[in-house]
């Protein structure tokens, strides 16, 4: 595909399949710049760069969907790719910073931390180079001058997820908050709270899963009233999965978000169900609305957040889901 036209309907296209989806997380701080066009235009051939900024924690299998995805698009549309990420805010905020420094074209970048970020944002603003956000920050964007944001309302998703299992007979869920200050992280445990009063809070370490078992196996052997887990990146479902068993508790798991290994779990049913915000899409569409942006002028989502989720998996759509892991699509 050559023409922005053409681009253009296939965003348009992919957006469409989002939305109707809804109705039904590399190295620390390191930049890398993508150099293989990999089947796609000349990396570069466009004539802009676009810095992808994220606070990713290393090893959390998450993010290397949300980075595919950003690398097919810029692929896809012969962009510069640089990519970097750091799960301190304050060194997000310096990559972000470094991004407006380097003159690039334009700024996808993740909201986690929405006031730690805010001036780094306001320094690509202010330099009259577009910022689009993801993944986190959907209430946000906008008063930090982002102009496009693509990712999951976090508190619909914990709703729903909230009230999904509610109707399965949950009383005490612990909800398994892994990074400290995440606006998205709260804001799911708000939304399993409002469906479920007796969910507790559960702040551990996502960096370390060692500790996430030991953490998670004490607080079970303590309270055998816990029914459900609620753990919020798969990384820590799988933690989640060693605790109960260590602690021989008959607490249900269900998370957010996917992995192959997660993906099997759901399948052999010791997972009950996975909320999915595709993060494939969500670097997809990122890059590809800069992209448009800097080229048309396009706005994607006119004025509001274009969802990425929820969706649920489980017993019901593994089967089709679980190939789609296993590419790191899904």
């Amino acid at each position: 595909m050559t023409t922005s036209r053409s681009r253009g309907a296939r965003l348009a296209a992919l957006t469409a399949v989002v939305a109707l989806a809804v109705s039904a997380c590399s190295s620390g701080g390191r930049e890398e710049t993508e150099k293989s066009g990999g089947g796609g235009n000349a990396p570069g051939s466009s004539g802009y760069t676009i810095a992808f900024v994220t606070h990713e924690t290393p090893g959390d299998t998450f993010w290397d969907k949300i980075k595919s995805g950003a690398q097919q698009a810029a692929k896809d549309e012969g962009v510069t790719l640089k990519y970097s990420n750091d799960p301190d805010a304050a060194k997000q905020a310096v990559l972000i910073q470094n991004a407006v420094d380097s003159k690039v074209s334009g700024i996808a970048t993740t909201l986690v931390t929405p006031a730690a970020l805010a001036g780094a944002v306001k320094a690509a603003t202010d330099a009259k180079i577009p910022v689009v956000g993801l993944n986190a920050g959907i209430d946000q964007y906008k008063q930090l001058g982002a102009l496009m944001y693509f990712g999951s309302d976090e508190t619909l998703a914990g709703q729903s997820a909230g009230e999904r299992i509610a109707k399965s007979g949950a009383k005490h869920p612990l909800c398994v908050i892994h990074q400290a200050g995440s606006v998205s992280l709260e804001a799911r445990c708000a939304g399993v709270r409002s469906a479920v009063a007796g969910t507790e809070n559960l702040q551990v370490n996502g960096a370390d899963d060692a500790a996430v078992v030991s953490t998670l196996q004490a607080k079970l052997a303590q309270d055998k009233s816990v029914d459900y887990i609620v753990t919020l990146g798969a990384p820590i479902a799988q933690d989640a999965l060693k605790a109960t068993a260590a602690a021989n508790s008959s607490a249900k798991v269900v998370t957010f978000d996917l992995n192959a290994d997660i993906a099997q779990s759901v399948q052999d049913g010791k997972i009950e169900f996975s909320i999915d915000q595709q993060p494939y899409v969500q670097g997809y569409l990122a890059v590809s609305s800069l992209y448009l942006y800097l080229k048309n002028g396009n706005d994607i989502g006119g004025g509001k957040p274009v969802l990425t989720g929820p969706s649920f998996v489980d017993k019901d759509n593994i089967a089709k889901i679980l190939p789609f892991t296993k590419n790191n699509t899904r």
